[in-house]
């Protein structure tokens, strides 16, 4: 199993590369975002001020997930003796430590990227150029620095495909991580639509979360078999 979590580590991460290179220097971000933004109007397509879209797929779902975690961390510590808990038990730990893990991750690439957001560039009314990770801006263009790549919002989503790991059967694994992707690409589209993200934001933070995910899963089986070998 060691050897097959080092190969999909290997494959996520040469997919990340990829997909940065390839949003980097390409304008797929902008052609994607187009159909988000309409410029008759100089709107997006959902209002960020909708309160019921907000709540469902932006305050409701932080706090949906947080309240998951919570329980998680609670049934570990208090229902730690319990049968069920020790059947499922790697697999709560690489979710609660990937629940804490790939958002610290994502908004700390967030503090030292300065990317813009769709809503911030110049292509969609804003004052900042639009610059891809590999670029610095104009010299003489003073504007604060920005908090944009990768998603922040989605990653919180994406840290839950870690559900993977809670079960046991194929079937019953690839039926949980479907159902965590579309909750978290529900999540990372909202705040496409309203001109937060760009699609490549989304995307680098999925992989992002997946990479860190296998490495969780890789450490705690490493030492499954160191302590089996003990015995």
């Amino acid at each position: 199993m060691l050897e097959k979590i080092n190969t999909h580590i290997l494959y996520t991460a040469l997919c990340l590369s990829f997909v940065i290179v390839l949003f980097a220097f390409t304008p797929l971000d902008i052609y994607v975002q187009n159909f988000f933004y309409k410029f008759d109007t100089h709107t997006w397509l959902i209002d960020k001020h909708n309160a019921t879209l907000n709540f469902i797929f932006y305050k409701g779902m932080k706090k949906l997930l947080m309240l998951c975690t919570i329980l998680i961390i609670i049934s570990l510590i208090f229902f730690r003796k319990s049968k069920i808990i020790k059947m499922y038990r790697n697999g709560l730990i690489i979710m609660v430590l990937s629940s804490f893990t790939v958002p610290f991750v994502v908004v700390s690439l967030k503090d030292s990227t300065n990317m813009p957001c769709p809503k911030h560039t110049k292509d969609y009314g804003g004052k900042y150029p639009n610059v891809n990770i590999f670029e610095s801006y104009p010299k003489g263009f003073n504007e604060k620095r920005i908090r944009c790549w990768p998603a922040g919002h989605a990653s919180a989503g994406f840290a839950f495909m870690s559900i993977f790991f809670l079960f046991k059967k194929r079937r019953n694994q690839v039926k949980a991580l479907g159902f965590v992707l579309i909750i978290a690409w529900s999540m990372g589209l909202y705040k496409m639509l309203i001109g937060d993200h760009f699609l490549s934001h989304t995307l680098i933070s999925m992989l992002l979360a997946w990479l860190i995910i296998l490495i969780f899963a890789k450490i705690l089986q490493r030492k499954e078999i160191e302590k089996s070998t003990q015995i």
